[in-house]
């Protein structure tokens, strides 16, 4: 076109719309459109809290693995424990009972049981000495270390634990526990060595525990959980109520599909895929979250610890293998419009999982999807515990579309416990909000509230009462960058179910 006095303003128009749409494509690249998501809790994930009932067909279902039992001798009126928390022998002696009394199961069979101690050896016979004194030295569990418990009909708080050798141990002194304490004929009375009265100090209801609860049944019972617990009409509900989003966690194993490892089952990947499907049909961003990386980063239900604890990220091989998991995710939902983000671990928690190590994971996580997509977000996860709230500013640094998430509870703390109505949403308003200033920048990662929910520590609220607290947080929360994700959209205790907190008018996303 040639440039005169009458075509200039025409050319200034024809520039001024190509400089919109350039900016325009450059600020998408570089930030997004706040998601309004809900998680997805309780669905390709276990966590029993969210529905107790998918536990109540397990066999003897008070032994799960992970459960702490604590032995209390009726001779000796005191309790097992590792000596030195574990690499030594088995005593009878302590008045009281803590981590050093506590025996974290790892179950075989409904009725048969490894025991880790505090250390994370596993009780055993010590076939090196007499055959019979009863040790906690081995890293790996064997013969020599599995045991069957035997409740006594009537009361179940009464045990016996019988040994790989036939015969059942017994506090013959304080300092003397053996296994060779033959069959009894005195019943379970107060003067039998070989009864212990036991206490339950913690349990884990997450998905190695379900799986391997239900053992053969599992397989049925899981693809039935993943088939109902959340179908194509909540998809549908999300949309119409203001939603945009949905966060979805998943477990490592599911790269592993239909074969996963021992215990877990096959069939979670067919369910995400459905989520996929489901997504594009109803307008929905998806946001895949590897809630559970392997060997457990944060020792919780939630990241599928086996008993507690947090073995994540300790080794070369174990990142790499999370890493894979995160590729096998993108690439198989790379040409998915609704594919939005992948986060590479939640909630990984300080001091176990290492700044250097979670560094060097986000690193090669970040790569691992930008082989297979540019548009995709990253989103990494800040530790729990012990750590500074900008301290990922650094590996997020000269990344493009990297997110940082954050988990804001009122609850968790103690600090929370004998808070009023109003104290609890000044401190939304107040405390979060310079909480989340603190980690939100003009340059640097998004924000995203990656998980809040309308539930305190609060008696006897009244609706508004809630009301009123879920206002001050999706008040604060929209100012995250990114945006944020309601933990959850089902959930057995009513505040926690973003479904029932709409379906009830105590949350209104659509004015």
């Amino acid at each position: 076109m040639a440039f005169n006095s009458r075509t200039w303003p025409l050319c200034l128009v024809l520039i001024s719309c190509m400089i919109s749409i350039s900016f325009g494509r450059k600020m998408t690249a570089q930030t997004s459109t706040p998601v309004k998501a809900v998680n997805l809790g309780g669905w390709l994930l276990t966590e029993g809290w969210i529905k107790p009932s998918l536990f109540d067909g397990i066999p003897n279902k008070d032994f799960l693995d992970g459960t702490g039992l604590q032995f209390k001798s009726v001779t000796t009126g005191k309790f097992l424990a590792a000596e030195n928390g574990g690499g030594s022998i088995i005593v009878a002696n302590r008045t009281s009972a803590s981590g050093w009394e506590t025996f974290k199961l790892w179950r075989i069979n409904e009725t048969t049981f490894n025991f880790r101690v505090f250390g994370k050896q596993f009780v055993g016979i010590d076939v090196k000495g007499n055959g019979k004194d009863v040790v906690a030295v081995v890293t790996a569990p064997g013969v020599s270390e599995t045991f069957e418990i035997i409740r006594k009909p009537d009361d179940s708080s009464r045990v016996r634990i019988k040994a790989p050798n036939g015969f059942f141990l017994q506090a013959k002194t304080e300092v003397l526990v053996t296994a060779d304490y033959a069959e009894s004929s005195s019943g379970w009375g107060d003067n039998d060595p070989s009864v212990f009265v036991i206490t339950i100090s913690g349990r884990l209801q997450g998905e190695f525990q379900i799986t391997n609860g239900y053992g053969k049944l599992a397989p049925e019972v899981m693809k039935e959980h993943w088939r109902t617990f959340i179908v194509e009409e909540d998809f549908d509900f999300i949309s119409k109520n203001g939603l945009n989003a949905v966060r979805i966690p998943v477990g490592w194993w599911i790269s592993s599909d239909p074969n996963p490892p021992h215990p877990y089952v096959g069939g979670s990947l067919k369910a995400l895929d459905n989520a996929f499907l489901w997504s594009q049909k109803y307008g929905l961003k998806v946001i895949i979250d590897l809630h559970a990386a392997p060997g457990s980063q944060n020792g919780y239900e939630h990241s599928a610890s086996r008993d507690g604890s947090q073995e994540w990220g300790q080794t070369d091989a174990n990142i790499q293998q999370t890493v894979d998991v995160i590729e096998f995710l993108t690439a198989r939902y790379a040409k998915s419009p609704s594919l939005y983000a992948v986060e590479l671990i939640n909630e990984p928690l300080s001091p176990g999982t290492s700044l250097q190590n979670l560094t060097t994971y986000y690193k090669a996580g970040y790569a691992a999807v930008r082989k297979h997509s540019s548009t995709a977000f990253v989103v990494f996860s800040n530790r729990l515990g012990p750590r500074e709230p900008t301290e990922l500013f650094p590996v997020a640094s000269g990344l493009k579309r990297v997110v940082i998430d954050v988990h804001y509870y009122n609850l968790f703390e103690s600090a929370f416990d004998n808070l009023t109505v109003q104290q609890n949403i000044d401190f939304i308003y107040t405390n979060r909000t310079t909480d989340l200033n603190t980690v939100t920048t003009s340059n640097g990662p998004l924000t995203f509230v990656g998980e809040w929910v309308a539930e305190w520590n609060v008696k006897d609220a009244t609706k508004e009462d809630y009301q009123r607290f879920a206002k001050a947080q999706l008040e604060v929360w929209g100012r995250a960058t990114f945006g944020w994700a309601y933990w959850t959209l089902r959930n057995v205790n009513n505040h926690w179910s973003l479904e029932w907190m709409i379906k009830n008018g105590y949350i209104n996303l659509l004015t």
